[in-house]
């Protein structure tokens, strides 16, 4: 007679075979089912559910989708620590495999980056921790000894941006999975059929290796209604928000504990104490980075007067163009619109999506400029209270402005900086001049002296992550951030010495 364990392996396979056919798994008896629903508690219910096979993680239906993640979180959890690292070698090696060609698809769809940068992005996914970051803490005296470990909330609901679709979920689900949780992802309706894609190829290589078919479920099509649904379910223990301030606030109001990573519009200061050269060529990186989708990226710079010229001069020297006033005008013209019925007096404008994550060429032509082959970013000099300094613009271009001192760059950087807490640079040698920008702008992430991209590890230490929680103050996002704090207590026993 078979086992149990084999018998239910038959069901879930006749139960597979059966979806993929399009028809309904039927249970083989009175208390059992191909597919289980799961209860809020935990366990699984009497009532058969057969939307769970087959699905390999796309469901039409939030609800079902958080059923699903409910039930592969609990298959997760019987696979131990060894599944959890598992599934990061499945999403680390497949990302790396198909680099270029989800980089490619991710593109095709959006419009905007580029191809370079998206590929990078995925093969960067190779640097995001595991489970090596969830070290227990053990304290040990008088009275026994106390362990503190890092415990699973379940299912995590995750909204992901168009800025980099694929990337930000395959680094979320290293992240959760790390932790030891499943994922419901809700993607930016303009990104959301390539991380369909990405995510069904997911959960069949986990499905093959772990026998866990729906370990990061997503819904296709991604609406209002369906981010609303994932963050009401009962499964849904906590939200993981990468977008923009409508959806964090979204977030934040339902209910349910949510790391949320917010707006920036990071500044940089240059003032002349460390080499120019160095710092053009680095803000040329950072701000040209996928043509500035980053929200970390170089949105506006501030170069003491002295150092102005030679700053311009060495930007244009590595691979910027400049700008003249009429044509900044005509590109600040095509680049925000305003509500109608506000006018051109409106303190709010919207930044024209048309042009947002173009390249260089295609806002040079707005702009009525011809530039060089291979020109990475536009630049030009503007005053401190143009639309582009002001507002977080995700094109390759970037304001320039002159000022006169430390202390005034610094005011204009905070004040640039809208109190978003994300991220600023400084190039310098004077460590007081570093520390009064810090303290000044109080950012979750403070580069010096090298490219917004060293704030993740490139070019600089530390571990990479696309979610950036600076909204509620978890910073860059780790397996830690997923995580509840569990204390277990011996009380005199087991210290052994």
């Amino acid at each position: 007679m078979s086992s149990p364990v084999n018998e239910a392996l038959i069901r879930d396979v006749v139960a597979e075979v059966l979806a993929r056919l399009g028809q309904a798994a039927k249970p083989a008896d009175a208390g059992a089912s191909a597919s289980c629903s799961v209860t809020a508690g935990g366990g699984r219910s009497g009532a058969a559910r057969t939307g769970f096979r087959g699905k390999f993680g796309v469901f039409s239906d939030a609800d079902e989708a958080c059923a699903a993640a409910h039930e592969a979180f609990l298959r997760l959890s019987e696979k131990g620590v060894a599944g959890r690292v598992k599934v990061i070698e499945i999403v680390k090696r497949l990302c790396e495999a198909n680099a270029s060609e989800w980089g490619r698809i991710e593109l095709e769809e959006t419009k905007i980056g580029r191809l370079d940068h998206k590929i990078e992005k995925l093969k960067a996914q190779r640097g995001i921790p595991g489970v090596e970051f969830l070290n227990p803490y053990g304290l040990s005296g008088d009275h026994g000894i106390t362990l503190e470990e890092y415990a699973p909330f379940g299912v995590v609901g995750a909204v992901t941006p168009s800025t980099h679709s694929i990337p930000t979920m395959a680094c979320n689900i290293i992240s959760l999975a790390a932790a030891g949780n499943s994922a419901v992802f809700n993607a930016h309706p303009a990104a959301y059929k390539c991380a369909v894609m990405a995510a069904r190829v997911f959960n069949e290589a986990i499905y093959r290796e772990l026998a866990i078919e729906n370990l990061a479920c997503i819904v296709e099509p991604p609406t209002l209604e369906s981010f609303s649904a994932i963050g009401k379910n009962e499964h849904v223990k906590l939200l993981c928000v990468t977008g923009g301030p409508g959806v964090v606030k979204a977030a934040m109001a339902s209910g349910k504990r949510a790391v949320c990573a917010g707006p920036g519009n990071p500044p940089v200061l240059v003032d002349g104490t460390s080499c120019l050269t160095n710092a053009a060529k680095c803000v040329i990186f950072g701000a040209a980075y996928d043509n500035n989708l980053l929200c970390i990226g170089e949105k506006e710079v501030y170069v003491l007067e002295p150092f102005f010229d030679k700053f311009m001069a060495a930007m244009e020297k590595n691979g910027a163009y400049r700008l003249s006033a009429s044509q900044v005008d005509a590109l600040t013209k095509a680049a925000f619109v305003f509500p109608p019925g506000q006018g051109a007096g409106c303190p709010h404008p919207v930044v024209n999506r048309d042009l947002v994550g173009r390249d260089p060429q295609a806002l040079a032509q707005v702009a009525g400029a011809t530039i060089p082959p291979g020109t990475q970013l536009l630049v030009a000099e503007t005053t401190p209270d143009h639309l582009f300094v002001e507002e977080e613009q995700m094109m390759p271009f970037l304001p320039i402005v002159r000022v006169k001192s430390v202390e005034e760059g610094i005011a204009l950087a905070k004040k640039a900086e809208h109190g978003y807490k994300h991220s600023a640079i400084i190039h310098s040698h004077d460590v007081a001049n570093m520390t009064a920008m810090a303290r000044a702008l109080d950012t979750t992430l403070f580069v010096k002296n090298g490219s917004c991209l060293a704030g993740l590890g490139a070019g600089g230490e530390g571990y990479a992550n696309f979610s950036i929680a600076t909204t509620t103050g978890e910073g860059i996002c780790n397996p830690k951030t997923f995580t509840r704090v569990r204390r277990c207590v011996m009380v005199d026993k087991l210290r052994i010495f």
